[in-house]
């Protein structure tokens, strides 16, 4: 705590009238913006810029802390490649990419063209999943867990109609917790799959109920959960990406009713919206449960907003 009518420099956005440190600093980092820079980015950096000189000046932040912050962001990207993210992960964990998600799905339900909730991406995905047709398996290789019939159709927000032509990306975890790049003993790609909807707008395919699972506890994320005294599981969910030209992307979660871990999520991605019942399914040899659910994409192009 400040002593002596001094403060230790948090500002909230502006200048403390008295300081233990440069009282100027901070605005002539943001004044050397160049007159090139687009607005948008100089408006980005000059608030990124204010918000974490006020954390350090706060938290009377040291050199030492500060190595250790960019030891582990170094940390993160060594470990990033086209399989995992681990930067995004540590995203995740400190609630960056929900928060981000939460403005992003927000704004855009302030229009009269809202589509399916959004959630986050998640470090496991992969732009090379296979293509495969309607009503295809996307389980290799597991022995265990409950055979799902997942199928339902994409809809345009507004008109309500069919969308023909859409694709549809899915991917999941396996009955052990970890996606296929995590684990060597998977076959590639197992558990994922891009699928085509038809004229009617139908996609249809047979995974398995999604299992709850820790993120990877080998890396910084790992790590700083530890340090935060804090539990590493995801609730049990299935990732979605549904995409169609013309037509804005949709990049959300399927979470699983019964999993404990809906209120306490780790990375804390849950909507209420995107949570779902996996019913009883007879008649069908392939699977022993059904999952239908559908997807709503809005319109590219100019939206209304709501009175």
């Amino acid at each position: 705590m400040a002593t002596n009518g001094q403060t230790n420099g948090h500002t909230n956005g502006g200048v403390a009238a008295e300081s233990r440190f440069d009282p100027t600093f901070t605005q002539k980092v943001i004044d050397a913006t160049g007159p090139k820079c687009t607005p948008r980015l100089r408006k980005l950096m000059g608030s990124l810029i204010r918000h974490v000189h006020d954390f350090a000046r706060e938290n009377e932040l040291t050199v030492e802390e500060w190595m250790q912050a960019v030891d582990m962001l170094n940390w993160a990207g060594k470990m990033s490649d086209d399989k995992r993210n681990e930067t995004q992960l540590l995203c995740d964990i400190i609630g960056l990419e929900s928060l981000v998600d939460e403005i992003t799905f927000k704004l855009a339900a302030e229009t009269d063209d809202a589509a399916t909730a959004s959630a986050i991406l998640g470090p496991f995905f992969r732009h090379d999943a296979p293509i495969l047709k309607n009503d295809s398996c996307i389980v290799h290789g597991v022995d265990d867990g409950e055979s799902t019939y997942m199928h339902g159709k994409i809809l345009d927000s507004v008109t309500k109609k069919p969308v023909a032509g859409a694709w549809v990306d899915i991917w999941q975890a396996s009955t052990n917790g970890m996606y296929e790049q995590q684990d060597p003993n998977q076959v590639e790609f197992n558990l994922r799959g891009k699928f085509k909807t038809d004229e009617n707008g139908y996609y249809g395919l047979y995974c398995l109920r999604p299992t709850t699972y820790p993120v990877p506890y080998d890396g910084p994320a790992g790590k700083l959960l530890d340090l935060l005294d804090r539990h590493p599981h995801r609730p049990a969910h299935i990732h979605v990406i549904v995409q169609k030209d013309g037509f804005k992307p949709v990049t959300t979660q399927i979470f699983d009713r019964k999993d404990r871990y809906l209120v306490d999520d780790s990375v804390f991605a849950v909507k209420d919206s995107l949570i779902v019942d996996f019913k009883p399914l007879s008649g069908n040899p392939k699977a022993v449960l059904e999952l239908e659910y559908d997807f709503f994409i809005a319109p590219q192009g100019e939206s209304h907003k709501r009175e």
